[in-house]
């Protein structure tokens, strides 16, 4: 009897182990179970840009947005809609800053009618700066404070940043060669910013149209010539259909850069880390964007010729000249009763004295090589 007790016992033993083992593997799960239940799901934003969906401009909205939701591991997922989804084009700003979208990517010359300085960025000759180097005048050198100001003057309440330099933008589409000022006098044309008061002092009839509208603007006959951006959007927005003349060089927009807005409420709710990321992406996308607008540009000027049958033509220096004799006169006048137009012009004229003057005395004249290279020989 005593063997069987004493074996027994032993089996009792090995079953309590048996269970308090379980007992501790089964405990151990039930911790575990909560951290999976409660595992956080991705904060949700939704954009809108102010671009067609098959412009190469809603491409770069999108690229931003896919960089930010790659680089926070799909915590932050930003949708981006094309124009027209939620507003028209040029409500994104009041969309924006009333939440009814959470963000948007567009250009700061769709803002003019609020707050005429806020073009400063965007239109005109900016004291003869690239758009790069207007990018490092908002970063570095006062622009960035100033444009929070602005904002805060007409209430809107979002959180800007600018991205993306562009290079300067064509004088526009005609149906013939423009030469001189008078060609423009009582021609029905579109832009945009400040760009509306340059060309109607020098004497056009100017409508601002988001770029959706353009072309169909002009096939109606409602315009005689328009200006949009670049080599790749004109392409693909259908500027070769109705025009067949473009003219290159201009001074109305010579710097422009995109603006990415946030919702100010919905920014400042984010941890510190996803506003972290936002910042990076942003800068991210805007070196990717210059290199990419490069490489696409070239090649669809390139085809703009050989399969469209466009003829560009230069701007002539004398019209270019013009242009910067009238623009003075209208940044004269519309800072007479805008201390904040003052402001932001002076700061941006500082900046550019010492950076021009750099700038121009560094870099090698660059189509000496080009001509040195791919010219004519004679």
């Amino acid at each position: 009897m005593k063997k069987i007790d004493t074996a027994a016992k032993q089996s009792l033993s090995t079953r309590r182990k048996f269970l308090g083992s379980a007992a501790a593997g089964t405990a151990g799960a039930a911790l575990a179970l909560p951290m999976i239940a409660t595992a956080q799901a991705p904060t949700q934003l939704r954009f809108q840009s102010t671009w067609p969906s098959k412009d190469i401009f809603h491409e770069y909205a999108g690229d931003f947005a896919k960089k930010v939701n790659d680089m926070t591991g799909g915590e932050l997922k930003i949708e981006v809609l094309p124009a027209g989804s939620v507003v028209p084009a040029f409500g994104l700003l009041d969309a924006v800053s009333k939440g009814t979208l959470d963000g948007g990517h567009g250009v700061m010359g769709y803002n003019y009618g609020k707050q005429s300085a806020i073009a400063l960025w965007t239109s005109g000759p900016v004291f003869g700066m690239d758009a790069n180097m207007v990018l490092a005048w908002h970063k570095y050198g006062g622009g960035k404070e100033l444009l929070v100001k602005l904002y805060s003057s007409i209430g809107a309440n979002v959180v800007s940043f600018l991205t993306g330099p562009m290079p300067t933008q064509p004088l526009g589409w005609f149906k013939k060669p423009i030469t001189k000022k008078e060609d423009l006098k009582g021609l029905k044309f579109r832009t945009n910013g400040l760009a509306i008061d340059l060309f109607t002092a020098m004497g056009a009839a100017v409508n601002a149209l988001p770029g959706g509208e353009i072309v169909p603007a002009m096939d109606r006959g409602l315009l005689d010539g328009a200006e949009f951006n670049n080599a790749t959007s004109d392409r693909l927005l259908g500027f070769p259909d109705v025009s067949k003349v473009c003219m290159l060089q201009s001074f109305h927009q010579s710097s422009e850069q995109f603006e990415i807005t946030f919702n100010k409420t919905k920014y400042d709710a984010l941890p510190a880390k996803m506003k972290a990321i936002i910042d990076n992406a942003v800068e991210a996308a805007s070196a990717d964007m210059s290199w990419k607008a490069i490489d696409r540009y070239s090649k669809d000027y390139g085809e703009l010729q050989s399969k469209d049958g466009v003829k560009f033509y230069k701007t002539p220096d004398t019209l270019l000249q013009e242009q910067l004799k009238v623009w003075d006169e209208v940044v004269a006048k519309k800072g007479a009763d805008n201390p904040l137009f003052r402001e932001v012009e002076k700061s941006q004229r500082a900046f550019a004295a010492r950076a021009m003057k750099w700038d121009m005395d560094t870099n090698n004249p660059r189509r000496m090589a080009y001509n040195h290279y791919f010219g004519k020989k004679a």
